[in-house]
């Protein structure tokens, strides 16, 4: 599990690809001060497991599925990318649920300057769109960020400085192509009210029953 709280921008060293699937190789120093063989880092959003690494990179396997749902295929040598290591047993939780797994990805329509922030606002699917909500949370390659405004086809979010410094969102274009990664609470509760034939026909649970507790 991860946050959604960026420790580094890390850089691609190389990426080859291997028929359906490839192995990406990314410069870091941070996330490698304590890596282990299997460990989980998040590039972007998306989950990858260490396969093998050195004092200054690590290589992790990307699969077909992967690069067909995210934007790893399309980054090239030198292309910047958040790294966040899997969240400690001890850590503080600074953002919000994270999973590393992808739901799709979204473009960016507009960059806006705005007194002391940035606004981003990205274009995305409906199937997308269905959870993203007016001050609830969405992860943009694997950032930690809070949905200001939406309409039926995107959303906007407002970037600070420091985020802008620490992330690789300020190499962003207009058309550029995020991770998007919906808030995992709606969709498991999407699937508890829809789910039919349930064990439990007499469940509680519903649309009336969530308004009233406050969600």
């Amino acid at each position: 599990m991860f946050t959604g709280i960026i420790e580094e921008v890390g850089k691609i060293v190389q990426i080859n690809k291997q028929g359906e699937f490839a192995v990406v190789t990314i410069q870091a120093s941070k996330v490698l001060e304590d890596v282990h063989l299997g460990d989980s880092i998040a590039v972007n959003g998306v989950c990858l497991t260490v396969t093998s690494f050195t004092e200054n990179q690590f290589s992790a396997d990307v699969m077909s599925e992967t690069l067909k749902r995210t934007s790893l295929g399309e980054l090239k040598p030198s292309s910047p990318v958040n790294l966040e290591r899997a969240m400690a047993a001890n850590g503080r939780f600074g953002g919000h649920i994270v999973s590393g797994h992808i739901d799709g990805t979204g473009e960016v329509v507009e960059i806006k300057p705005a007194h002391n922030s940035t606004w981003y606002r990205i274009k995305a699917a409906p199937k997308l769109m269905r959870y993203i909500i007016e001050k609830g949370s969405i992860t943009i390659d694997g950032i930690s960020l809070t949905v200001v405004d939406t309409d039926e086809a995107s959303f906007r979010v407002s970037i600070i400085p420091h985020t802008i410094k620490e992330t690789n969102l300020g190499s962003k274009k207009i058309g550029s192509l995020v991770n998007l990664e919906n808030d995992i609470v709606g969709k498991y509760i999407e699937q508890f009210l829809l789910k039919k034939g349930s064990e439990n026909p007499t469940s509680q649970l519903t649309v009336d029953f969530l308004k009233n507790a406050g969600f």
